[in-house]
């Protein structure tokens, strides 16, 4: 396996840009949900594109979350900041057919393993 290309911050905002002036394809609609969804097996993900990851090998084990305004990770709005949980152990994928750009992450949790994805919206992404 290869490790997916380090994703930089001006890389990261200007996906999340060109993404917000395109509508989603009918794969990508059901994958547009505000804030981060567990990947059923109801939904496809095949046609997403692996762009890199956001975080690196040293700040992998980082566990610390950003919610200056009392969000939460599942919050809608909570922000998308670099350098924080779940976000350093993300990668970005994108639609080739409707340029839809979306977060990924896998939680392992004590007993389970849990896929998920979370639309790339540019209003979000901070770098605190």
């Amino acid at each position: 396996m290869t490790t997916p290309q380090q994703i930089s911050e001006a890389e990261l905002r200007t996906t999340a840009a060109k993404a917000a002036h395109h509508p989603r394809c009918a794969d990508c609609a059901p994958l547009w949900r505000p804030g981060w969804e567990s990947i059923s097996g109801a939904v496809s993900i095949d046609h997403l594109e692996l762009l890199g990851a956001l975080g690196t090998e040293e700040s992998w084990e980082r566990l610390d979350e950003f919610h200056p305004d009392g969000t939460n990770l599942w919050s809608p709005d909570a922000p998308i900041a670099l350098g924080w949980h779940p976000y350093t152990r993300s990668s970005l994928w994108r639609c080739a057919q409707c340029s839809g750009a979306f977060l990924r992450y896998t939680e392992y949790g004590g007993y389970y393993v849990e896929e998920r994805i979370r639309p790339l919206l540019a209003d979000l992404i901070v770098n605190p």
